[in-house]
């Protein structure tokens, strides 16, 4: 048969162009099917999980609050469930036990980072939290990144032998904001304080990385607070092209913004470590970096030595160091600030609690948290309830694994549902509402260790944020110091919109009604 002929069916004429190009096209999405199926070993099954289109999978389910479309479903499909993202299958966990099994007991096996197309971007590749490598040198990197911010969080200044360089910083950024925040409410009725918030958090991780504080208005130090809001906003929208790779050849105004962010920040640390590389003195390490080059520069036999780490290499690290203890905390402070407006009364109790114990004549320190148990329940209970990191960075398994009865084979992308276990009604007690009491004994004396640990936040296992602790302490320093010598409160009358705003990390709609007072003096005993 000629082409241009054609048949003729009870529903008329078809020309043997279209059969073929029909044909064509169902061997295409057969050929799709047979690539998406996976061996599965006998006496196993795959994840259960919602049915998608073809090419897009389960994408437009998620366009719209990925962490409350992945609660529901897992409510159908259970804690591993398989959804796919383009043509890419996706293995979501929920369910603290689960979560726990696959991060902590079977670490190894789920460690991995997914070789996704925009993680090649962040720091050239390099990035020690987004590299799908875990091997030795992973390991060894990780190491030396810990110890170097340990180093220069934990451990006694020269100047100092009593004051860790941790609360230095955040005293000075602090009694900063104290300052300004009153000083704005001079001349305005109300304001947004994150606008000042974030400028000192990323002035306390540049003195701690950099060993340079910045003043508030440094055209430098700007920038690096537009690098990071502008990364949170692109990254926030998704990259398409990880999940459907033909979209890496096409243009991408999203893409092409991304790769811009990393490139400017890249160049900004880079100019950075350049200048230390030139200034390095192995008789004075000024901060983290120099502590880095000194590792690198090392030439006697031993663990570390063993292990290369090059100039872009210190950059990665630097880079996810400052990552980690930047947007986080920020973030973190900013829910803290609008949880203490909102509820007058549950502030009122800090306040109190950090009278009696602390008193006004001095600032509260690192070791008063434990004096101080209503103060921290209530930041437990803003990471609970806010859940502003909803999902762990995707992990990866390393190798074929079973998990619940399901197999999940190697390199399986894993998103790790944060938000279900803060919010699950089988942990918590009405979990929409906001009680910092829950975290607390009978007495309201102690800290609940137990509940606090079923809190998920920073992630768990080997690839928890390795800035965790670190953040933990500046977020309770930068709020106590504010609360015991300020008033925060909103416009009365004024609705706030503090619903969570879906990306990498939530935060609520901006708000400009902010009301900020000096606290009055303690009232003396008659």
């Amino acid at each position: 048969m000629k082409a241009g002929m054609s048949l003729v069916g009870s529903q008329g004429v078809v020309s043997a162009t279209e059969v073929l190009l029909v044909a064509a096209v169902f061997c295409l999405v057969f050929l799709l099917v047979q690539s998406l199926q996976k061996h599965v070993p006998k006496g196993l099954k795959s994840p259960p999980g919602p049915r998608g289109y073809p090419i897009l999978g389960n994408v437009l389910e998620l366009r719209k609050d990925t962490h409350l479309v992945l609660t529901s479903l897992s409510q159908k499909y259970g804690d591993v469930m398989e959804i796919r993202i383009g043509t890419r299958p996706v293995v979501v966990l929920s369910g603290l036990d689960t979560i726990k099994q696959a991060l902590v007991k079977q670490g190894e096996e789920f460690m991995g980072r997914p070789d996704l197309h925009s993680f090649k971007y962040i720091s050239n590749g390099h990035s020690l939290a987004f590299n799908p490598d875990s091997g030795e040198v992973w390991r060894a990197r990780r190491k030396l990144a810990q110890n170097a911010l340990k180093t220069f969080s934990i451990t006694s200044s020269p100047t100092s032998a009593s004051t860790c360089l941790l609360e230095e910083h955040v005293s000075k950024e602090a009694e900063y904001l104290v300052t300004k925040f009153l000083e704005v409410m001079g001349e305005k009725k109300s304001f947004d304080p994150n606008q000042y918030l974030v400028v000192s958090v990323a002035n306390v991780i540049c003195a701690m990385c950099f060993g340079k504080r910045y003043d508030h208005s440094d055209q430098e130090l700007l920038d690096v607070v537009s690098f990071n809001n502008d990364f949170g906003d692109v990254a926030a929208s998704g990259h398409p092209a990880d999940f459907i790779p033909l979209l890496q050849y096409l243009p991408s105004r999203t893409m092409q913004l991304f790769k811009d962010i990393n490139r400017r920040f890249n160049v900004f640390v880079h100019k950075i470590v350049q200048e230390h590389y030139a200034t390095f003195d192995k008789e004075l390490i000024r901060d983290i970096t120099d502590s880095l080059i000194e590792h690198c520069q090392e030439k006697t036999a031993g663990e570390n030595a063993q292990v290369p780490v090059s100039n872009e290499k210190i950059i990665g690290i630097v880079y996810d160091l400052f990552g980690a203890g930047f947007d986080t905390v920020t973030t973190a402070l900013s829910w803290s600030l609008m949880y203490a407006a909102l509820y007058p009364d549950i502030q009122k109790k800090i306040q109190e609690e950090l009278d009696q114990s602390i008193g006004r004549e001095r600032r509260p320190r690192l070791s008063d948290r434990s004096i101080l148990p209503y103060t921290e329940a209530f930041i437990l209970e803003m990471f609970r309830h806010s859940s502003f990191l909803p999902f762990t960075i995707p992990h990866s398994t390393t190798k074929a694994a079973v998990l619940n009865g399901y197999y999940i084979p190697k390199d399986t992308c894993i998103f790790v549902n944060q938000w279900q276990v803060n919010h699950d009604e089988k942990l918590w007690k009405d979990p929409s509402t906001f009680k910092p009491e829950r975290f607390l004994n009978a007495a309201g004396t102690e800290l609940n260790r137990t509940e606090g640990d079923k809190v998920l936040a920073f992630g768990l296992g080997k690839r928890r944020c390795i800035g965790e602790t670190i953040g933990r302490w500046e977020v309770f320093l930068f709020f106590a110091i504010l609360l015991q010598q300020l008033e925060f409160s909103l416009v009365p009358g004024q609705k706030v919109d503090i619903t969570p705003q879906y990306g990498l990390t939530m935060k609520y709609k901006k708000c400009e009604l902010f009301q900020i007072k000096k606290r009055p003096p303690v009232k003396s005993s008659p």
